[in-house]
């Protein structure tokens, strides 16, 4: 013997044979609300500093668009795969399931 001791409580079992993957748990939410609204914050910051005269940051900020629409298309997609539907997240957005499949399915 080696003198080394596994501790199986910090140990994956790995005698059941059973190599799939397990589904993505979903999470709970966490101060989601007062994260959304700092965000929200920070960009209002933005535009009242541009609006100060920075008509070069003016393009950063358009570039934010694109980068939040990019973001959302991650979340939804981050959703799918945690087992949330295309009716669950429509719901949430107040669109038709159709609609947010449409949008963001990708044609799957």
């Amino acid at each position: 013997m080696n003198g080394f001791t596994v501790n199986t409580g910090l140990t994956p079992n790995t005698g059941s044979g059973d190599s799939r993957p397990t589904k993505p748990r979903r999470r709970n939410v966490v101060e989601n609300d007062e994260y959304a609204a700092f965000i929200r914050r920070i960009i209002k910051a933005f535009a009242r500093r541009i609006a100060t005269g920075d008509v070069e940051a003016l393009r950063d900020m358009v570039a934010l668009s694109t980068q939040l629409d990019d973001s959302i298309s991650e979340a939804v997609k981050g959703l799918r795969s945690h087992g949330y539907s295309w009716a669950d997240i429509a719901d949430r957005l107040g669109i038709t399931r159709q609609a947010a499949h449409q949008r963001w399915g990708g044609g799957k």
